[in-house]
């Protein structure tokens, strides 16, 4: 079983991907950018970054756990 990595040091690093962000933020760039990687090591996890920094370092999840992280801000 392989090891899934919880972060990339450089967005760069992940190839190919589009960022996106909510269509609820504003211009000011103060909002968190995600992506689907769709191959290499990251594949089916979500890319999220902070869109102040795009080159920065992303944060993976599974689509679980993403699930579970946003549910707890619903209420």
């Amino acid at each position: 079983m392989s090891v899934l990595p919880r972060n990339v040091p450089r967005t760069t690093e992940l190839h190919g991907v589009r960022w996106l962000r909510s269509s609820y933020s504003t211009g000011a760039n103060n909002c968190v950018e995600t992506a689907l990687p769709r191959s290499g090591r990251c594949a089916g996890l979500l890319a999220v970054r902070d869109s102040k920094e795009p080159a920065g370092p992303a944060l993976l999840f599974s689509p679980g756990s993403w699930a579970r992280f946003t549910a707890a801000f619903r209420v």
